[in-house]
């Protein structure tokens, strides 16, 4: 029998999208915002000299510096005021997360509700200052020793710089959080998706040119185009797979009247953890080859071994890469994800699951079946990110046709379309409930 909820969502169209006007002054929101971020990707820091510092770029895009210019849109490559992106706010996002796991204060203020939530979320803020902080000094320097790329070295650019970057970062943190508020979507990943989406036509273009100037041949452009029609069909499919556990609630008297139980279901994602795990592999593997190109090769015999070693498509880096996956999804699958929690608010709310004892056997249950489904997702994502690097090391081809890439553009693209299911079914609700009062009113 089908639900009325799902009578709704299959009745779903744009002629509902066009008579939702809170969704579409959302979704305005939404687009104004991410247009003033790539306004922003265009617009350079004071004392830079474009020419070296392109010279500069193409001989360090293989490293860690390429993979945060995807993240940024192509401002590291610009090295625009935005240049450090989102990343300092996602990084102490993450560490504040490990440390409310480990920290009996922070893990009173989560269990706090919306208050303690609100405080969590004032200490990210002050960490992503400090990490801004740290990042832009850091590339100051950097661009200091990086030959003619700055016009002026000395305190004053590297004030500026820090102050212009760092500035730059809590800009994109505030637009951010007020897409998320007031537009659709969860606002930091839809600024990372942008950067990306932004990028990807004149990645297609530069793929052709490669094509044409002979680097990559005709027969690997095409299995590049269908690698990524694959992959994407798999993301979806994987991201929307479920286990679902059967939660049973007994019956339950209020009054003199007596409810039968209810059944429900408690559902745990295949992929848990995100896209968080790939971001970290390639940014730990990625660090000895930034460091390589920055002494561009009069660094240690054994810094220039290990760089060797852990060339795209070498066995050493592919090994590692999926080792580092597997760990951390792993890894922040225990972060996000409490089966101890879960089995407790079961146990608090009369629910429990058929043949499993309430309390800790049900932890127990819920901690064996998770662990089971993170190996078939850790196997997904390492699947999905090693096919393409292999493409990315043997073909040349960049970065936004890589899985880490396309992973995050399905997965927010999905976020974002279920969201906006969520309001024009809300909408729906509103007008059947209007359309219930004014036949009500008409029978009296």
């Amino acid at each position: 029998m089908v639900s009325a909820a799902e009578q709704l969502a299959a009745n779903l169209n744009f002629g509902a999208l066009g008579k939702a006007e809170e969704l579409k002054k959302r979704i305005w929101f939404t687009l104004g915002a991410l247009i003033i971020y790539r306004l922003g990707t265009y617009i350079p820091m004071p004392g830079i000299n474009p020419d070296a510092l392109a010279d500069v770029f193409k001989n360090a895009q293989n490293g860690i510096i390429g993979l945060f210019n995807m993240f940024s849109g192509g401002a590291v490559e610009r090295m625009a005021i935005f240049a450090l992106n989102i990343m300092p706010y996602i990084s102490a996002s993450i560490i504040i997360q490990l440390l409310t796991s480990v920290s009996p204060t922070l893990e009173a203020l989560k269990k706090e509700g919306e208050a303690g939530r609100k405080q969590l979320n004032q200490y990210t803020r002050y960490l992503t200052v400090v990490l801004a902080l740290f990042q832009a000094y850091g590339i100051a320097v950097g661009l200091e020793g990086s030959g003619s790329v700055v016009a002026d070295p000395g305190w004053f650019f590297r004030i500026s710089t820090v102050i212009t970057l760092t500035g730059g970062t809590m800009f994109l943190m505030w637009l951010g959080e007020q897409i998320t508020s007031r537009g659709i979507g969860n606002g930091t990943s839809l600024i990372i998706f942008g950067g990306i989406v932004a990028e990807l036509p004149g990645a297609f273009v530069r793929t052709l040119e490669l094509g044409r100037e002979g680097a990559i041949s005709t027969v690997a452009i095409l299995g590049v185009l269908l690698m990524v029609v694959v992959v994407i069909a798999f993301i979806v499919f994987m991201e929307r797979a479920q286990r679902r556990l059967l939660i049973q609630y007994p019956k339950r008297q209020v009054g003199n009247r007596i409810y039968e139980g209810q059944s429900s279901h408690l559902p745990l994602k295949l992929n848990t953890s995100g896209v968080i795990p790939p971001i970290f592999a390639s940014s730990l593997l990625l660090i000895p080859t930034t460091i390589a190109s920055f002494t561009q090769g009069s660094g240690p015999e054994w810094l220039q071994t290990i760089t060797a070693f852990l060339g795209h498509g070498r066995p050493l880096y592919m090994a590692l890469y999926v080792a580092l996956i597997v760990f951390f999804c792993f890894f922040y699958t225990a972060i996000v994800f409490n089966p101890v929690e879960t089995a407790d608010n079961l146990k608090k709310h009369g629910g429990f699951i058929p043949g499993i004892r309430p309390g800790e056997r049900t932890a127990e249950y819920i901690d064996y079946v998770l662990t089971r489904i993170t190996v078939v997702g850790a196997a997904y994502i390492a699947a999905v990110c090693l096919f393409p690097e292999l493409l990315i090391s043997y073909a040349a081809v960049p970065f936004y046709f890589g899985g880490t890439s396309l992973l995050i553009v399905v997965s927010v693209t999905m976020d974002t379309v279920s969201q906006i299911q969520g309001h024009l079914l809300a909408h729906q609700y509103e007008g059947l409930v209007k359309k219930a009062k004014l036949r009500g009113g008409r029978r009296k």
